[in-house]
């Protein structure tokens, strides 16, 4: 009866962080086996979760699967090809969203963009940091206001799979990359030693410091 009265808080929708990695997905048309990424979606939570991915080219993508479900405490591996490989795409910044939800709901809990970038070759990509051209341009491109269309799924099962370690090894993992995004400099400060794409907005490091909360919590009760 006690299980009973203890049932998961309702979540508001938008509110659930999504935790995917990679954040950028870079194709070389020079190598053929950069034309296939994988993106991992992690689920650190008690419950699980079904997702969706949108994009806003799908013509140029295949994704195995655009749609699934993540066991709690698991994860599982996306894949992305990239079908037209062309000149006319170099320099092109996409966008896919995976949108995930509850099971039993409909509405979208969450949702993480990943900029995908068709470039000419590795060979040809400077050793230093960015430009700040390239750096402006590029969030300029992952924070302008997109239009998601459905993706066609390839054939072929995704399943959920364990975190290796279990769910403290990602809760770990998780709350290391906050405290490591909280140590960085803030966007606007004057500090030579870090590259200038390192440095972090504010709300960047609210919603860092809101997730490792968050972790916080997940360990206290594990």
């Amino acid at each position: 009866m006690q299980q009973q009265q203890h049932r998961q808080p309702e979540l508001v929708e938008g509110s659930l962080p999504v935790f995917v990695f990679p954040t950028e997905l870079v194709f070389y048309a020079d190598e053929q086996t950069s034309h296939k990424q994988v993106l991992t979606l992690y689920n650190p939570y008690e419950f699980a979760l079904k997702f969706k991915v949108l994009c806003t080219a799908p013509n140029k993508y295949i994704v195995v699967d655009a749609t699934g479900a993540v066991k709690p405490q698991c994860c599982v591996d996306i894949v992305i090809r990239h079908r037209d490989v062309r000149a006319c795409h170099y320099g092109v910044y996409d966008k896919f969203r995976l949108q995930v939800s509850e099971q039993s709901q409909r509405k979208a809990l969450g949702h993480k963009e990943v900029t995908a970038t068709l470039r000419p070759s590795a060979s040809h990509e400077p050793p230093s940091p960015r430009s700040q051209d390239e750096e402006q341009r590029r969030l300029k491109e992952q924070f302008a206001v997109s239009e998601f269309f459905e993706q066609t799924a390839a054939s072929g099962p995704t399943e959920s799979r364990p975190v290796a370690g279990g769910p403290s090894l990602l809760t770990v993992l998780l709350g290391l990359v906050c405290m490591a995004a909280l140590m960085l400099p803030t966007l606007g400060e004057q500090e030579f030693t870090v590259p200038v794409y390192l440095h972090l907005s504010i709300n960047k490091k609210l919603v860092a410091a809101y997730v490792l909360g968050l972790l916080t919590m997940v360990i206290l009760r594990t």
